[in-house]
């Protein structure tokens, strides 16, 4: 294995096998102000493609190693990303 830093296009590569490029982006990103059971329904079915998705690891890396803010990413909601930030700083300080 090199040491040489990987080429820009073969990081991203994973991304083109998601199945997330065929479904709606709406599906993965709520709308200004949706709250409540309507979200819980969106998000749900984001992550349940996420659940039969090829690159779920990578896409999770990707979102919890840049913070991704907005979306499911990787079968994990925004709710779910901050709460696994907050347990990662709970078991720092710990």
């Amino acid at each position: 294995m090199s040491d040489q830093p990987q080429p820009v296009a073969s990081l991203w590569e994973w991304q083109f096998q998601g199945l997330c490029r065929s479904t709606n982006p709406d599906t993965f990103f709520h709308p200004e102000g949706e709250r409540g059971p309507s979200r819980r329904r969106r998000d749900a079915r984001a992550v349940a493609i996420c659940q039969e998705c090829p690159v779920i690891t990578q896409c999770r890396e990707h979102a919890l190693s840049v913070r991704e803010p907005y979306g499911v990413w990787g079968g994990m909601t925004e709710e779910d990303r901050e709460e696994y930030y907050r347990k990662q700083v709970r078991e720092a300080t710990a």
